[in-house]
C-alpha cells in the first residue's frame, strides 16, 4: 500500500512533454520542459524550478494500481502516506501531514474535513485524475500558509479548457489485484458538441479485506501491551466501496479562453483496522461513509491590450460529509458535516524579455459541524481571504524569483452552552468564558536566485517565510476522537505558526544522465503539535495541542542514467533517496518517517516497458516518547506494460508489488502497530484511449 510503482522513481525527470493546455497528452518521451501548471500563473518549466516538484500524467495514473491519495504518491522522495487503511490515505511531505499539507482540486481547495483527521477520506479518485503535481518547500506561496509543508493538486478536465482532437477523445482502465481481490474500473471521454464541448467520467472501486505478510498486530506493541495477538495474517474490517462521477461542459473559444461549469459525486465507504487480538470481548468494528457533492466554475480569457496577458478563475462550492458507523448498532455515531466555497482570480501579467508575472486573490468560506455522541468540536464558521504576487524575473544565465502573500482567517465557533470536560478543566479551559471568535494575519513571502552556468547545469537557493493560521481542531477541540484513539485537548489562546525555511537546488540535464538533488532546512516559530499529558480519561490517553520551536532538515535526490539506446527501445538505471530529521523543544516529533532509497532498472521501448525496483526504508529509532519504534523493510517490485501493437491505444499491465513479501510499517501512520502494508500481490490492468 505504501510502495509505489516502478516507473514513479524517477517521475520528476521522466515526466511527460506536453503543453499545459493538453494535460492528458499520452507521449511518453521524458523531457525537463514540461510545464508546471501549479507552481505559478505563468508558464514555468520543470527544469527552471527553483524547489522540488513531481508529476504525475494521465499515462502514468492509468498504469498503476487504483488507491488513495496519498497511497498513490507514496515513495517518491520526501512523500509518504499516512496509511490509515485503504479507505483514507493522505499524503505526507518532508515529514508533515495534516493540515500543513493542502489539497487542491484544479487550484483551488478540496473545501472537505479530510485534513482534520487521519481516518478522513480525501474525496478523491484516481481514475477521474488527469493529471497530479506535488509541490514542496517554497514553492507553494501563491496557495497560502495552510500549504506550509507541501501541496497537492489534482487536476481533471471536467471543465473543458480545449477541444477534443476529433469529436470524441477519451480514455478507459479496468484492474485487478489479487491480495486484496481489488476491482477498478473507470473512463472518461470529451464531446466536441457545436459551440460547447462536453465532458463525462466515471469511476468504481472495490477491494475486501487483504493479506499480510505477518500477524497485524506488530511484537513491540504485543510486548508492551501484554497482548496476545490473532494468528489471522488478513487485515480485517478494511474493505471499501469508492464510487464516483462527474459531468461538465464549457464553452471553448478559438483565442484559448473557456467558460464552463461541471459537478462531481463522491461516494466512499470503508472500514477502520482494529487491534486483532484473542480477547473474551468482540472488538468495536468501524464503518466511515464519506460522500462529497462538488461544484467547480472555471475560465481564462486573453486580454489583448494593456499590461494584462490573461485572468483566469476557479471557484469550488462543496458540501461534504463524513460518518463513523459502529457496525454492531449500525447507526452513526459521530458525523462531520462540511459546506463552503472557495474561489481563486489570477491576473497574468504580459510576458516581456526577461520578466513574468502575476497577481491574484483567493477567498474561502466554509462551515463545519459535528453531530453525534463523539462530537469534540463545536460548530464553526470558517473565512478566509489572501492576496498574493509572484514575480520571476531573468537576466542571461541568472534569474531571480519573489513572491509575497498576506491572508487573514477568522475562525468563530458555536460555544454556547459548551461543557468543558474534565480533561479540559485540567488544561485551564472553561468554554463558558472562552472567546468563541479568533482572527489571524498572516505573511508569507520568498525570495529565490537561480544560475545556470551551463547548459546541463541548474543551481537555486531560496529563502522563504510562510506564517499557518491553527485550524479549529487545535483551537476547539474537547473529547474522544475516535481516528487518532485519544481525549483531544486544544488550546484557544494558539497564535499562528511561522516557518522560516531555506532551500538550495541542483539539477543537471546531460543527454544520458539526469540528477536532482534538493538540501533544505526549516525553522518553526510556535510549531503546533499533539503531546500527552499521561492522563487517562474514559479509557482514554489526554493529548494537548501545545506550541513549541522546531527544527526540521532533509534531502532529496533523484538519478537516472541511460545505460543502452537502441533504434528499438532505452535500457536507464535510476537511484533515488529521501531523508528528514525533525526536533521540537519536547524533543523528536511523532510520526517522522525514516530513510528511504530506491533503485530501479527499466526498459522503455514503443511495444514494451519493463521495470525492477527494490527500496529499502530504514528503521525508525528517534521517537516521540509515546511512540514504538518501527523497524525498517526492503521489497521487491515489478511490472510489464506491453501495447501489442506499436501506436496501439492499448496496454496491458501486469505488475508485482512487495514480491519479497516484506513486513511493511510505515513510521508515519497512526495504525503502524496494528495494520501492517499488504503482502506479496499482483495485478493485471488494461488501459485505452480514443
Amino acid at each position: 500500500m505504501s510502495v509505489r510503482m516502478p516507473w514513479l522513481a524517477s517521475v520528476s525527470l521522466l515526466a511527460l512533454s506536453l503543453p499545459a493546455a493538453a494535460a492528458a497528452e499520452e507521449e511518453r518521451t521524458p523531457s525537463v520542459a514540461e510545464l508546471v501548471i501549479t507552481a505559478a500563473p505563468y508558464p514555468l518549466s520543470l527544469d527552471t524550478i527553483t524547489t522540488n516538484v513531481d508529476i504525475l500524467t494521465t499515462r502514468d495514473l492509468s498504469l498503476v494500481p487504483p488507491a488513495g491519495l496519498g497511497d498513490l504518491i507514496s515513495g517518491m522522495p520526501g512523500l509518504r502516506s499516512t496509511a490509515y487503511g485503504p479507505g483514507a490515505s493522505r499524503p505526507v511531505i518532508r515529514g508533515l501531514a495534516g493540515p500543513r499539507v493542502l489539497l487542491l482540486q484544479n487550484g483551488v481547495g478540496m473545501v472537505d474535513a479530510s485534513s482534520l483527521s487521519p481516518d478522513h477520506a480525501v474525496p478523491s479518485e484516481a481514475g477521474q485524475t488527469s493529471r497530479i503535481e506535488i509541490l514542496r518547500g517554497p514553492s507553494t506561496l501563491a496557495y497560502g500558509g495552510s500549504g506550509i509543508g507541501g501541496v497537492v493538486n489534482v487536476l481533471d478536465d471536467r471543465v473543458p479548457s480545449r477541444r477534443p482532437d476529433g469529436r470524441v477523445e477519451g480514455r478507459g482502465a479496468v484492474s485487478w489485484s489479487s491480495v486484496d481481490n481489488g476491482r477498478a474500473a473507470s473512463g472518461a471521454a470529451m464531446v466536441d458538441a457545436g459551440p460547447l464541448v462536453l465532458a463525462f467520467d466515471g469511476s468504481i472501486r472495490r477491494s475486501d479485506d487483504y493479506a499480510t505478510p505477518v500477524r497485524p498486530v506488530s511484537d513491540r506493541l504485543a510486548a508492551e501491551e501484554g497482548l496476545v495477538r490473532s494468528a489471522d495474517k488478513t487485515l480485517r474490517n478494511v474493505s471499501l466501496e469508492a464510487d464516483a462521477w462527474g459531468l461538465g461542459a464549457s464553452l471553448v473559444g478559438g483565442d484559448g479562453g473557456f467558460l464552463g461549469l461541471s459537478v462531481k459525486r463522491t461516494d466512499t465507504g470503508y472500514g477502520l483496522p482494529f487491534k486483532q487480538v484473542v480477547s473474551d470481548s468482540e472488538p468495536e468494528l468501524i464503518r466511515l461513509h464519506m460522500k462529497q457533492t462538488r461544484w467547480d466554475l472555471r475560465g481564462e480569457t486573453p486580454v489583448h491590450d494593456g499590461w494584462i496577458e490573461k485572468v483566469r478563475l476557479a471557484v469550488g462550492r462543496a458540501d461534504y460529509e463524513h460518518a463513523e458507523i459502529k457496525i454492531e448498532e449500525g447507526k452513526a455515531g459521530t458525523r462531520f458535516l462540511s459546506d463552503g466555497t472557495e474561489g481563486r482570480v489570477e491576473l497574468v501579467m504580459r510576458g516581456s524579455p526577461g520578466r513574468q508575472g502575476a497577481f491574484g486573490l483567493q477567498a474561502l468560506t466554509r462551515n463545519l459541524e459535528a453531530i453525534g455522541e463523539e462530537a469534540f468540536i463545536p460548530g464553526v464558521e470558517i473565512n478566509e481571504m489572501g492576496v498574493f504576487t509572484l514575480q520571476r524575473f531573468e537576466f542571461g544565465k541568472f534569474g531571480l524569483d519573489a513572491g509575497l502573500r498576506i491572508d487573514a482567517r477568522e475562525l468563530r465557533a458555536d460555544l454556547d452552552g459548551r461543557e468543558t470536560s474534565t480533561p479540559g478543566v485540567e488544561a485551564g479551559l472553561d468554554w463558558s468564558k472562552t472567546p468563541d471568535t479568533r482572527s489571524f494575519t498572516n505573511v508569507s513571502a520568498s525570495a529565490g536566485a537561480f544560475w545556470r552556468p551551463s547548459d546541463p547545469l541548474f543551481l537555486a537557493l531560496t529563502l522563504s517565510l510562510s506564517g499557518r493560521a491553527p485550524t479549529e481542531f487545535e483551537l476547539f477541540a474537547d473529547g474522544p476522537h475516535e481516528g487518532t484513539g485519544t481525549w483531544e485537548v486544544g488550546d484557544p489562546t494558539l497564535s499562528s505558526e511561522e516557518a522560516l525555511s531555506l532551500e538550495a537546488t541542483l539539477r543537471w540535464t546531460g543527454d544520458s544522465t539526469r540528477v536532482q538533488a534538493h538540501a533544505w532546512a526549516a525553522r518553526y516559530d510556535g510549531f503546533i503539535e499533539e503531546r500527552p499529558t499521561g492522563e487517562i480519561y474514559d479509557d482514554l490517553p489526554v493529548f494537548n495541542f501545545r506550541q513549541t520551536d522546531a527544527d526540521f532538515v532533509g534531502f532529496e535526490v533523484e538519478a537516472t542514467q541511460t545505460l543502452l539506446t537502441r533504434a528499438e527501445g532505452r535500457l536507464e538505471a535510476s537511484l533515488s533517496g529521501d531523508v528528514v530529521r525533525g526536533d521540537t523543544d519536547q524533543g523528536p516529533p511523532p510520526r517522522i518517517p525514516a530513510f528511504g532509497v530506491t533503485g530501479e532498472l527499466s526498459w522503455e521501448s514503443e511495444t514494451l516497458d519493463a521495470a525492477v525496483e527494490i527500496r529499502h526504508v530504514g528503521d525508525q529509532t528517534r521517537t516521540a516518547p509515546f511512540e514504538l519504534e518501527t523497524d525498517g523493510y526492503t521489497a521487491i517490485n515489478a511490472s510489464l506494460a506491453w501495447r501489442p501493437l506499436a501506436g496501439t491505444p492499448v496496454t496491458v499491465s501486469l505488475r508485482g508489488r512487495n514480491l519479497s513479501d516484506a513486513e511493511i510499517r510505515e513510521h508515519a501512520s497512526y495504525l503502524k502497530d496494528i495494520a501492517p502494508s499488504p503482502g506479496r500481490s499482483v495485478s493485471l490492468g488494461l488501459a485505452f484511449t480514443f
